[in-house]
This record gives C-alpha cells, structure tokens and sequence, in this order.
C-alpha cells in the first residue's frame, strides 16, 4: 500500500498536497482499496465552504456510499470534474485522482504525517 511522504493525512483517510496558495485533497490508497470499484462521486461546488471535519463529497462503490471528511477548513477553488464520468481513476492513482483544490484553508497544521498515518493503519490493522 502506498503512504507517499510528501502528502499529509487525516484519522478518516483523506491526503493533503500543498500547491502554492491551494491544497489538493483526495482519499488515500487505503481507503479506496477499504470503498471497493467506485462508480459515482458526488463533488463539491466551486466557492463551497468546507469545514473540518465535516463531509464535503461522496463517492458510491458497489458496497456502499461513503463521505469524504474534509480534512481543513477552505473554500472549494475547483472540482475535479474528471472524476465525474471516471470515478474509477481514484482507484487506479488515489493520489493523482484529487477529489478537489481548496484555497484560503486553514488546518493544516493538525494533520499527520506519511509515518503518523502508517502508525494509525497499523492501529486499525
């Protein structure tokens, strides 16, 4: 399974990757293995507030629809729309299949690093 270290994570597996003044935010290789094939994803709207916590998106598999926890507070700057006729892309890459690019965020100090995230898998393991 793939933790890549550049990226940083949350408790309910989503990664983080700084770009400039944005984040990318995507679910991590774990959680898309845990989902099974994904065949629908509900994204956020540009200019929609995210908070921490809180669900911004869904994505369906054949076993289930699951949230997606924003892992900051932000504004939604874009959609990755991709995902909306190809909803398996995020289980072929997890990390390149970014769900969606989030501006004035904040938050970001409070997420886990490559090592912290394998310690939690291991937890849950």
């Amino acid at each position: 399974m793939s933790i890549p270290k550049n990226l940083k994570y949350s408790p309910s597996h989503e990664w983080v990757k700084e770009e400039g003044d944005t984040l990318l935010v995507g679910i991590t290789d774990y959680a898309q293995k845990e989902l099974g094939d994904l065949v629908f994803i509900n994204l956020p709207n540009v200019g929609d507030k995210i908070s921490k916590n809180e669900a911004f998106a869904d994505v369906e598999s054949v076993k289930a629809v699951s949230d997606i926890i924003s892992p900051v507070d932000g504004v939604v700057a874009e959609a990755n729309e991709a995902l909306l006729d190809k909803p398996e892309l995020i289980n072929q890459d997890a990390y390149g299949a970014w769900i969606a690019r989030v501006k004035d965020f904040s938050g970001l100090e409070d997420l886990m690093d490559a090592a912290a995230y394998e310690e939690l898998l291991k937890k849950e393991g």
